[in-house]
């Protein structure tokens, strides 16, 4: 019966993860129909760091960050903060919510060929195969969509560079010792400081005229906020303590996820095109996951 409980909290905490980190490009795309791309991520990073450090140190006591972990939290919170979700929030204003969430779920592909140069893992063929299918499949999935502009070369690139951020400060992250520090502070304090870093771009560029704090903005930054930033964040980390390597076969069902998403909220149309792409996206993955070992499974 103990055993049974486990496998069923393990199913239902695995698909609620993949559904809610699948659901953050649709989150924002309805967000981006208010509110411009960085008050939207500003807003998010307010919420969700002041929960995460509310419950951290109030809550659960846990200690603050020591003088050289300061220094690593604000370098990771700029790589992992600052330019991948400020960089990430742009590109959705140029691609779909699909394929948002069919490129993000590819980052660990990318990790996997990173760590070849910064933490000098071993290159090999299987490495290099998972990176050039889960790229053809996104491009697959994003073929048809060019021709009635929903989705452009210019959004790719910066979706690219965004996840490139996003997995070199995972793997700065992995290889960084941080003294017991629990997860939780880590990942409030890196969402703090890497909000205040992007902040004064945010007011520099702010248009009043082009925000609007609607119920539709509240409800896009208060999921993306709330029940990505903190909730998913905490199911993975949740599935990583059981088992790491299983944990990391939940990839697989966010880009699903993501297009049943969009095109049920935001009428996205799901064509072969993205079948396709969605299946070489996941191949990519699993191809991917024959390199990632307990120490490399990383993700928030």
């Amino acid at each position: 019966m103990q055993h049974l409980n486990k496998n069923l909290s393990w199913f239902i905490a695995g698909t609620l993860f993949a559904i809610l980190w699948a659901s953050a490009s649709t989150a924002t795309k309805i967000g981006l129909t208010v509110a411009q791309p960085l008050i939207i991520a500003e807003m998010r990073f307010a919420l969700a760091s002041c929960i995460m450090l509310l419950v951290a140190h109030f809550i659960f006591r846990h200690r603050l960050p020591a003088k050289k972990e300061w220094k690593q939290l604000a370098v990771y919170g700029f790589l992992n903060i600052s330019v991948y979700l400020g960089l990430y929030v742009f590109a959705m204003q140029k691609i779909t919510a699909g394929i948002g969430a069919l490129a993000v779920a590819a980052n660990p592909v990318i990790m996997s060929f990173l760590s070849v140069f910064f933490l000098k893992k071993k290159l090999n063929f299987s490495i290099i195969l998972s990176i050039v299918v889960c790229v053809i499949g996104v491009i697959c999935a994003a073929f048809p969509l060019f021709k009635n502009s929903s989705v452009s070369v210019e959004g790719l690139l910066v979706l690219f560079l965004s996840m490139l951020s996003y997995s070199i400060g995972a793997i700065y992250f992995s290889f960084k010792s941080w003294e017991g520090l629990s997860l939780l502070t880590i990942n409030g304090w890196q969402t703090l400081l890497g909000g205040l870093f992007l902040l004064p771009v945010a007011l520099l560029f702010y248009d009043k005229h082009s925000n609007h704090f609607s119920e539709k903005f509240w409800i896009s930054t208060g999921w993306l906020a709330i029940l990505v930033s903190v909730f998913a964040v905490q199911l993975w980390l949740w599935l990583l303590k059981l088992n790491p390597i299983r944990a990391g076969l939940w990839l697989f069902l966010c880009p699903l996820y993501g297009f049943i998403i969009a095109a049920w909220l935001l009428n996205d149309v799901i064509s072969l095109y993205t079948i396709a792409g969605i299946t070489l996206v996941i191949l990519g993955l699993l191809l991917s996951r024959m390199n990632i070992k307990k120490s490399e499974v990383l993700f928030d």
